[in-house]
């Protein structure tokens, strides 16, 4: 089926990234991965609306949201049935690669080269599983 739309402009600007914790999470990704804190708004007592971005980017960022119930806790860490969830790409490989090993950032699978540039998967703090990827 053709698309009748007129032109428009669209993007994914967030993706939510289910967690136990707020602040261990800002934690991990401001500390370990030197990602920006964008934002950090209160809602509720319970709930808070936290945006981190890589450093540099200026596309999609990661909305960190806190599991509210016990079916949100249980995927926690595990939001694709144990596929590479999120791709992050650098400018440097091996700069940000050693990064990940100076912050004790678990290495799931060791840098190699593939069609798309040089790879290697990492885990976050939950085990959500990420390609670092970048140029040959």
């Amino acid at each position: 089926m053709l698309n009748t739309f007129e032109p428009m402009h669209q993007e994914v600007s967030l993706i939510s990234l289910v967690v136990s914790d707020y602040d261990e999470a800002i934690a991990f990704y401001t500390g370990k991965l030197h990602f920006n804190l964008k934002e950090d708004t209160r809602l509720s007592d319970e709930k808070r609306w936290v945006v981190v971005t890589p450093p540099g980017s200026s596309g999609c960022g990661i909305l960190l949201a806190k599991a509210a119930n016990e079916e949100q806790n249980a995927h926690i860490g595990n939001q694709t049935g144990g596929r590479v969830f999120l791709f992050l790409r650098t400018d440097d490989f091996a700069r940000d690669h050693q990064n990940l090993l100076n912050n004790g950032v678990t290495i799931v699978r060791e840098p190699k080269i593939e069609p798309y540039g040089q790879v290697a998967v990492f885990a976050d703090l939950y085990g959500n599983l990420w390609d670092l990827i970048g140029p040959v």
